[in-house]
């Protein structure tokens, strides 16, 4: 068996690394009369752009689990809100059916007090044209007792029926104000469920605004990163690049002032909690442009029993001590968004 010089082991010890490498890579290192330490240094950079790649590889593998994070913090919200609007609209049903119920009725007794009121006033103009019999008269112009009782009799059951007229609209009088007062206060409970209503939608479509930017970065991220590992250095470059775009775009949201700001939390946390809307107290008790639990909001100072029920300068004002420059960011389940 011949013996090797080393210089011939390294040969062969580099074309070994080489070949891989260079298919891999995509274009050969390997070129003609090179020297060892010229193939040393290509195999060095060829790691090294491995190294990259992976670093790269794996930014873009965290950046996609912290979107898909997101995404299902948003699910979640946006599956709370829908059951509080469904929930909102079923009430608001009811409460137009019974407002129709209760106006029908309210025409009813319109009618009765109408008709009530027409036949006091005709029998006040029947009184008032005609010269009513007094006692003395009765008892003179009487034929006889028996006479006498008949008409005493007919004395009384006129009295009686004008006693009944007067009581039945005075009854339809007290019945069409107490019916009054159950529209209004039934208008009042129809106008604020439309309020809640409509706030809960609007809160729907920034939600939903939000899951479908939270989506798209994410297809991007994972593009990115396929793209990546088909190609070592245009996709480790391709990669770097599209990385650097999408934490910026990340940044920029975390920063987002949003509309109806200023925000006393970061906009992204907004947007999900609520939609950037002052929410009456959903299923759970939360309520406001920050979502506060009753006991949150009492243990915080709140000057009214839920917080959408403040002004927004009290809630931004609550929230920011509650949030406390980002160390009671645990209180929202959303702030993972900018995490």
């Amino acid at each position: 068996m011949s013996r090797r010089s080393p210089r011939s082991i390294l040969a062969v010890a580099a074309a070994a690394i080489l070949v891989p490498l260079a298919l891999w890579a995509g274009s050969p290192l390997v070129a003609g009369g090179a020297t060892e330490r010229e193939l040393e240094s290509r195999i060095e950079r060829g790691r090294a752009r491995e190294r990259a790649l992976a670093s790269a590889a794996e930014r873009l593998a965290r950046l996609e689990r912290s979107l898909a994070e997101d995404v299902a913090v948003l699910q979640r919200r946006l599956a709370g809100v829908r059951a509080d609007l469904a929930r909102d609209e079923a009430e608001l049903g009811e409460t137009q059916a019974r407002l129709r119920s209760e106006r029908a009725r309210a025409q009813r007794l319109s009618r009765r007090l109408a008709e009530g009121r027409e036949l006091l006033a005709r029998r006040l103009r029947e009184r008032y044209t005609s010269t009513p019999p007094d006692l003395v008269t009765v008892v003179l112009s009487s034929q006889d007792l028996s006479d006498l009782l008949e008409r005493a009799e007919f004395l009384r059951r006129i009295q009686r029926s004008d006693e009944r007229i007067v009581a039945r609209v005075r009854d339809a009088r007290a019945a069409s104000r107490a019916q009054a007062r159950r529209l209004a206060a039934l208008e009042d409970r129809q106008r604020d469920e439309v309020i809640a209503t409509r706030r809960r939608r609007d809160a729907l479509a920034g939600m939903e605004a939000a899951l479908q930017e939270r989506r798209a970065s994410l297809a991007r991220a994972r593009a990115a990163r396929e793209a990546a590992l088909r190609d070592t250095r245009a996709g480790r470059r391709a990669a770097e690049r599209r990385l650097r775009r999408l934490l910026a775009e990340r940044e920029r949201a975390a920063k987002a002032v949003g509309p109806g700001g200023p925000w006393a939390i970061p906009w992204p946390i907004v947007q999900c909690e609520s939609g950037g809307q002052n929410l009456p107290p959903n299923w759970a008790g939360a309520s406001g442009y920050y979502q506060f639990m009753p006991e949150t909001w009492r243990g915080l100072g709140g000057s009214t029993p839920h917080a959408y029920q403040a002004s927004k300068a009290e809630q931004d004002r609550l929230a920011a001590k509650l949030w406390a420059n980002g160390a009671g960011a645990d209180n929202w389940d959303c702030a993972a968004l900018v995490a």
